[in-house]
């Protein structure tokens, strides 16, 4: 009797071209910018950077992405796929490392966010070459691999963990950052290296020779339309819009709130991250293909959706901590990073999936930047919002979202919308 293969290793190995040089080359991640990510925040601290002002950080830098994303889609149909994501991941990676690696205050920081803004113009044009040669059907469990490839990448936190009890926090951050300069290069020359133009790249690329940008900016109009004449693109772009809402407030304070309110020390921050990723990518090779394997994803949606919750309602509900970090709060972060992992991953794989099945393929580029235009001009204030709370309270970024993921159980219960019909298409 044949073995039946997992279907994420059955995908995994089955990838071919572009989508195999982008996932493949997606756990670099591990040993660049996911090794400093975890001390980010707390390295701004570190450096007289105040909550308000990281808040504030985090609502430019989403502000820079909203002019950057908006003009991510006439960029990729001209420069092309493959071009513009090299291009652009130098401007938006290597160059704010170098930035970020020589901070001294607050406008370093401000610099730095705002050229990493261009990283949008990058999303844009990796999506497209991600997905535009991969059968509509594997889209949700190529994304479920990029996230499955970037959760791996924590598996090198220990290397950070050395560095800062060793070298000290501002140091061995410092030379975090140059290390992220040197892989992301590396990353971007690979990707390039073995990847090729898209066949909707080629054509876009065709049909936009020699037309200039404002006049490309000004045919969004047309696309426009196709967005606002669709339900499942506007309800895809509310859930995106939420999802990336709590995953903003998350990125910036989580790890804020366990050393400033729990005591957890500077040298076990990155273990965190660490852990989640490992427990996401358990999931993503156990109990989520089962809840996504079928071709309705409204449950697993929701159960995301009450998972996240709980785990958010949890790292609110744990005592604050006077001296150090006691084996209870351990135990208690231990079962938020649970929760976390399991919501967190499957909301990540959903939210983008929804998006890419419900856009309209042939308008792929510019329908993508206008939606993730939206979805950052309404995400944009929740840095700011979620900065000025912990300035007050360091648990109330939290609270909310927990507010954001209830609005998102009620429009997935209430609002859900199935995918435009295409022929062979997957129901959603």
């Amino acid at each position: 009797m044949q073995r039946t293969r997992n279907p994420m290793i059955a995908t995994l190995l089955n990838l071919r071209g572009n989508g195999r040089a982008s996932v493949y080359t997606e756990p670099m991640w591990g040993l660049s910018m996911m090794l400093v990510l975890p001390y980010a925040s707390v390295f701004m601290l570190a450096l007289g950077v105040r909550d308000t002002q990281i808040g504030l950080l985090a609502t430019i830098s989403m502000l820079s992405q909203v002019v950057f994303g908006l003009l991510s889609g006439v960029i990729t149909d001209k420069l092309g796929r493959r071009r513009t994501t090299a291009i652009f991941d130098i401007i938006a990676w290597a160059i704010p490392c170098l930035v970020w690696a020589f901070a001294q205050n607050f406008w370093w920081f401000l610099i730095a966010s705002v050229i990493n803004g261009a990283w949008q113009v990058t999303q844009n044009s990796w999506d497209c070459l991600l997905v535009e040669d991969v059968d509509r059907a594997e889209i949700p469990k190529v994304y479920s691999l990029v996230k499955v490839a970037g959760d791996f990448s924590a598996l090198f936190a220990p290397i950070a963990a050395l560095l800062v009890s060793n070298l000290g926090l501002e140091l061995a951050v410092r030379i975090l950052y140059l290390n992220a300069f040197v892989i992301m290069a590396l990353k971007i020359w690979l990707l390039y290296r073995f990847t090729t133009e898209t066949a909707t790249g080629v054509v876009r690329m065709e049909q936009t020779r020699g037309v200039s940008i404002w006049k490309s900016l000004w045919e969004y109009r047309t696309v426009l339309g196709l967005i606002i004449r669709s339900k499942g693109t506007i309800f895809s772009l509310a859930i995106a819009a939420l999802v990336g809402a709590v995953t903003l407030v998350n990125a910036t304070f989580w790890q804020v709130v366990i050393n400033q309110r729990l005591g957890v020390p500077d040298a076990l921050l990155p273990f965190f991250p660490m852990a989640r990723s490992l427990l996401s990518v358990l999931f993503f090779f156990t109990l989520i293909p089962l809840l996504t394997h079928g071709r309705q994803l409204r449950a697993p949606t929701l159960i995301g959706f009450l998972v996240y919750l709980a785990g958010q309602l949890l790292l609110v509900a744990i005592p604050g901590a006077d001296g150090g970090a006691s084996f209870s709060t351990y135990l208690l972060l231990g079962l938020c990073l649970v929760l976390d992992a399991f919501g967190a991953g499957i909301l990540f794989m959903l939210s983008e999936s929804l998006v890419a099945l419900h856009v309209d393929r042939h308008e792929r580029s510019r329908v993508m930047a206008i939606q993730r235009t939206a979805v950052m001009l309404v995400t944009a204030p929740f840095g700011w919002i979620s900065g000025w709370l912990s300035g007050m309270d360091r648990r109330l970024p939290f609270l909310l979202t927990a507010v954001l993921l209830v609005i998102g159980v009620v429009a997935a219960a209430r609002f859900w919308v199935t995918t435009h019909e295409e022929p062979h298409a997957v129901e959603v």
